[in-house]
């Protein structure tokens, strides 16, 4: 697993999140964990093109905040 921090603006401001990802995961687990001040806050699955969707979404960010990451990540060419 590796781990690594991203930041995605949300209302002007900078939102910080920890990314988890999971290099070799399982098809029962979702490849990246997002972690906002330790607390879960989804998980992130790429398809078969590489593009990022909402795995998990507990409700503790909006799923627009997860689609935020979903694009910066994509953006890494992760």
């Amino acid at each position: 697993m590796e781990k690594f921090e991203i930041s995605v603006p949300v209302n002007n401001q900078n939102q910080h999140f920890e990314i988890r990802d999971y290099m070799h995961h399982e098809g029962d687990k979702c490849k990246y964990e997002v972690f906002k001040e330790g607390k879960f806050v989804g998980s992130l699955e790429p398809d078969h093109h590489k593009i990022l969707h909402i795995c998990q979404n507990p409700g503790v960010v909006s799923e627009y905040v997860l689609n935020l990451i979903c694009d910066q990540l994509e953006g890494y060419h992760i």
